[in-house]
């Protein structure tokens, strides 16, 4: 009997030890997988955010972020490590940015939805104009593969160019749309695709 339980000892504590390092193993690749976020996933997470503070929130506008430090998806995907938005309420007066992350990152970047400072905003001005969240059904996926169609060649040409993804309303268009930008900002861009972002139409080409 005593040989018996001598046996079974060290079989228990090899045992025991397997268990271990399969689940830190485990624990190791689930903390590990990170995954980028598209456009509406992000701007609906901030939207929860800004609904805490102000209940008549809209959004004014949305800009993908690169950060060197937090995944991307694969081109055309739509998905992004950060994102950066801004929301308005007419009951405040005010205007308030809210970031997404996936990762926490330089720049007083964190994950989750993380608000800003409160700013005065005396209603809508110029070109640009608020909506409500509700207006938004087209993703950042979607909307760049009907960009590419009008994009196909430039797009074939500078196939490592970054896409940033921007999403506003402006008066010249009914509904809000996603524009989606080949370069580092529309400042520097030479080609530029605007998308309704409620029907997923085509509307125009800005170079």
């Amino acid at each position: 009997m005593k040989q018996l339980v001598v046996f079974a000892v060290p079989v228990l504590v090899a045992f025991l030890t397997a268990c271990s390092d399969t689940t830190t193993t485990t624990e190791k690749k689930t903390e590990e997988k990170v995954e980028p976020a598209t456009g509406l996933t992000a701007v609906f997470r901030m939207y929860q955010a800004a609904r805490t503070w102000a209940p008549d929130a809209q959004i004014l506008k949305l800009s993908s972020m690169h950060i060197t430090d937090g995944p991307e998806g694969p081109r055309g995907s739509g998905a992004m490590a950060a994102w950066q938005a801004t929301f308005v309420s007419d009951a405040k007066s005010q205007a308030r940015t809210y970031t997404y992350s996936v990762v926490e990152s330089e720049g007083n970047l964190h994950k989750g939805a993380f608000a800003g400072q409160s700013e005065s905003w005396g209603g809508a001005h110029g070109v640009e104009a608020p909506f409500p969240i509700q207006a938004v059904k087209i993703d950042t996926d979607a909307a760049f593969k009907t960009a590419l169609t009008k994009a196909a060649e430039y797009d074939k040409k500078n196939p490592t160019m970054q896409i940033v993804y921007m999403l506003e309303k402006t008066t010249k268009h009914p509904d809000p749309a996603w524009r989606i930008v080949w370069g580092d900002s529309v400042a520097t861009s030479a080609m530029s695709i605007l998308v309704d972002a409620s029907t997923g139409s085509y509307l125009e080409t800005v170079h």
